[in-house]
């Protein structure tokens, strides 16, 4: 099982190991350190999208643990390298589902892979033996609204949805006044996916985030935000905006199987400071799996052995 698992870790991380993390293998594939192992190694850690600042915390820890425990071989390093890449990511605590019904919003960028997301989330927390219902407050896009009932009748998930161009609010205090009724265990929202840079929808998403608290006194339970993994850095600026906006809780990072630039992993815990709960390793509605900082340091670093 753990096996399988981690096949599924390393297929879904390919497009990352082969690119920059596949520079590294051969960097680190030489016998000896030299003074320019040190140096390429610095660029190539920050061309991975971990960014300037986590690749120098790295560096800095390399250089540190090379001082006190002296290795000379890069089979050393390697190893090094994994343990400290393996610090810099927390495993995620237990989702906490004692309320019902527990109510998340799920917010991020148009384009990010929200609605799907929704979707394998659904999916996953039914096969868990969870009632959840289904929100569709992104009322700006029609075809959000089309996408997620699609969804919803494929597996077969009761859906609250409103009129495109509606009150998403409303929409939101609908579903959760439905899922109080209806005994749900979970209810997940989608939210418009907006840029961080339109004050007006960003306004909006505080009003559903408001809103969802009057249709139920301490709701919503967690905020998620969905984050491309194609987009690397760039993604950052986007989801400081949305954790100011709406006290965001948690990270799902999608896509990370059409990415080289799963590497903002390390970027995301650093800079946000949020757990990652899930990551998209494919386009199944069984491909989201909960967040695992051993697999995915493993998964990057499989062309290192």
């Amino acid at each position: 099982m753990a096996e399988n698992m981690f096949t599924k870790w390393k297929d879904g991380l390919e497009k990352t190991r082969k690119s920059t993390f596949g520079k590294i293998a051969n960097l680190l594939g030489a016998t000896e350190i030299t003074d320019e192992t040190w140096e390429e190694l610095e660029a190539l850690l920050i061309q991975a999208d971990l960014g300037v600042d986590t690749s120098e915390e790295i560096m800095a820890a390399l250089w540190e643990r090379e001082r006190k425990e002296g290795f000379t071989k890069v089979q050393g390093l390697r190893e090094v390298l994994r343990q400290e890449l393996l610090t810099l990511l927390n495993a995620p605590a237990p989702i906490d589902f004692s309320i019902q019904p527990t109510v998340i919003l799920i917010v991020g960028v148009n384009g990010s892979g929200k609605t799907t997301t929704i979707a394998k989330l659904g999916k996953r927390f039914v096969d868990e033996g969870k009632n959840v219902i289904l929100g569709a407050a992104d009322t700006y896009r029609a075809a959000a609204i089309d996408q997620l009932q699609i969804w919803a009748e494929r597996l077969n998930l009761p859906i609250i949805a409103g009129q495109p161009g509606g009150d998403s609010a409303a929409v939101a205090y609908d579903t959760i006044q439905a899922a109080i009724a209806r005994h749900a265990d979970i209810a997940l929202i989608d939210t418009a996916g907006r840029l961080h840079t339109r004050f007006n929808l960003m306004e909006e998403l505080k009003k559903v985030y408001r809103v969802s608290g009057k249709a139920m006194p301490g709701a919503p339970h967690a905020v998620w935000l969905v984050m491309d993994a194609t987009t690397g850095q760039n993604a950052l600026q986007q989801a400081k905006a949305f954790k100011e906006a709406v006290n965001v809780s948690g990270i799902i990072l999608a896509k990370l199987d059409s990415s080289a630039r799963g590497g903002m992993a390390f970027a995301i815990q650093r800079e946000l400071q949020l757990p990652i709960l899930f990551a998209g390793l494919g386009e199944n509605s069984d491909n989201l799996e909960p967040f695992s900082p051993s697999d995915f340091v493993k998964g990057i670093m499989a062309d290192m052995e």
